[in-house]
């Protein structure tokens, strides 16, 4: 750091994140599974591309949040969607490279990234088409 307005700009940014980890109402909910499994596959760079892109793009309707083990540790890194009054949407095998495209597809145009989701994942291990 080498100014106050350095400072400022980093509680500033720090404070828009906490903004953002802040669960209300009707927001669209984005869960990272951050326990060691997902820890160990980069899930901490996925949540922070997730903050970072939300921040970028202004969105405030979504909350971001983590939890533990959800249960599928092979296709860690994992985040889930849930938007309210739909069903919920597994992502799998995340990486940073993949956060804007659901970002902005999926939480800003409300279309689901079939092609990271749990369900061509599973697909794929099976040899077959989830179609």
């Amino acid at each position: 750091m080498k100014s106050l307005e350095e400072l400022k700009a980093i509680r500033e940014r720090m404070k828009n994140q906490m903004d953002v980890r802040d669960q209300s109402g009707d927001n669209i909910r984005v869960v990272v599974g951050m326990a060691t499994c997902g820890i160990a596959a980069g899930a901490k760079p996925v949540m922070a591309a997730i903050l970072d892109e939300i921040e970028r793009r202004n969105l405030h309707n979504i909350t971001v949040a983590q939890t533990g083990c959800i249960g599928v540790c092979r296709l860690e890194p994992i985040v889930e969607v849930y938007v309210p009054g739909e069903e919920k949407v597994t992502y799998v095998k995340m990486d940073p490279d993949k956060v804007p495209t659901i970002v902005g597809e999926h939480l800003v145009n409300h279309q689901v990234v079939t092609r990271y989701t749990i369900g061509e994942a599973l697909a794929a291990e099976q040899g077959g088409d989830s179609k």
